[in-house]
């Protein structure tokens, strides 16, 4: 029930005014504008939290961090059950509640009844359990919902029209083989089961990025797994890319001009018939040493375009945060804290407005 070290206010408003000064500018695109919110209050942030929205408050729960020791120094990775709110995109956050359990690293969908949290794992396994997270007259509350078909965690989803489709994932945290399953269910039916779909034509993947656009759902980058020598999960990272539509199956598309793993997901939509990849692991920076010269990932984005079948360059973004998802809300897109190089979180909250006239 670890809740981190909170930020004093003078703090989290020079982080504030440090961040508003940093990127006032639209993205060398001139289509991609990005903005600071306030920071959560937590002095290291967190990986893979929760987040959505409901009643028109943000929710950020959950998530993963190392608050004493960084892992190369012998840290431990810490999971949270803190529920953190903002209910004005130039408000401040606060404590709202608490998850069930400590949790991230799950799928978490904004829905009209809740936001919609969906597997991940905590210091001991990996769940299927699946619930909303409802903001109730000034509190948290959660009401079940169906548990996912197995247990997994580092996988992705997103919404197309009234339907969840979640992909990819690993089963346990020790797993040697990301899974390649994909799995939808219905929210507008009388009683919403989860169904087995065919999956993509490509490797399982964990780490994956979810798109939405042009009526179809995408699947895009993360990376497959491989026992080595020592029969440790070894990583191979992907770039292709692959569009379902419901009803007609996967088709393969473009690949993407580099890996993007764990790049915040769902990706925001693009143009009238696209989405954005922002940033992720391109396993460029994977033999550095030590682990604290470790650089960061790589900040650009990438624009698909579903009616050319091609991606082209968008801009760089401020900061480039992995495994953390990706929220629409107030015409933005937020994201939440994450990962800014292997073991170290950050607390800044970013958000993109997308202009797509």
């Amino acid at each position: 029930m670890k809740t981190g070290a909170f930020i004093s206010r003078p703090l989290l408003a020079t982080l504030f005014l440090a961040g508003a000064l940093v990127a006032a500018e639209p993205s060398s695109a001139g289509q991609l504008e990005w903005s600071p919110l306030a920071p959560l209050p937590d002095r290291e942030g967190f990986a893979y939290p929760f987040a959505g929205v409901h009643r028109g408050a943000l929710l950020v729960a959950g998530g993963a961090n190392f608050p004493d020791k960084k892992p190369w120094e012998g840290g431990t990775k810490v999971w949270y059950d803190t529920v953190f709110v903002l209910e004005r995109p130039r408000g401040e956050w606060r404590v709202a509640g608490r998850l069930p359990r400590p949790l991230g690293y799950g799928v978490s969908i904004s829905t009209p009844e809740g936001v919609l949290c969906l597997g991940g794992g905590d210091v001991e396994r990996h769940h299927a359990d699946a619930f909303l997270l409802r903001w109730e007259q000034g509190a948290i509350a959660t009401r079940p919902f169906p548990a996912l078909p197995r247990p997994v965690a580092n996988f992705c989803g997103a919404l197309l029209g009234s339907t969840v489709y979640v992909a990819g994932g690993i089963s346990s945290p020790d797993a040697t083989e990301a899974l390649a399953t994909f799995w939808s269910i219905d929210l507008s039916a009388p009683r919403p089961q989860w169904k087995e779909l065919p999956a993509w034509p490509g490797p399982g993947r964990m780490l994956a990025v979810a798109a939405v656009a042009d009526g179809a759902f995408f699947l895009a980058s993360g990376t497959s797994l491989a026992a080595d020598a020592q029969g440790k999960p070894a990583r191979t990272y992907l770039r292709d890319a692959y569009r379902y539509d419901p009803g007609r199956g996967w088709r393969r598309i473009a690949d993407l001009p580099r890996p993007a793993v764990a790049a915040p997901t769902p990706a925001p939509r693009h143009g009238a018939r696209g989405f954005v990849v922002l940033g992720g692991d391109d396993a460029s920076q994977l033999k550095v040493t030590p682990l604290s010269a470790h650089p960061g990932f790589p900040g650009e984005t990438w624009a698909y375009d579903a009616a050319r079948d091609e991606w082209r360059g968008a801009g760089r973004m401020p900061k480039a945060p992995v495994t953390v998802p990706v929220v629409e809300w107030e015409g933005l897109h937020v994201i939440p804290s994450g990962e800014i190089r292997p073991g170290v979180r950050t607390p800044a909250v970013w958000a993109l407005r997308v202009d797509n006239r």
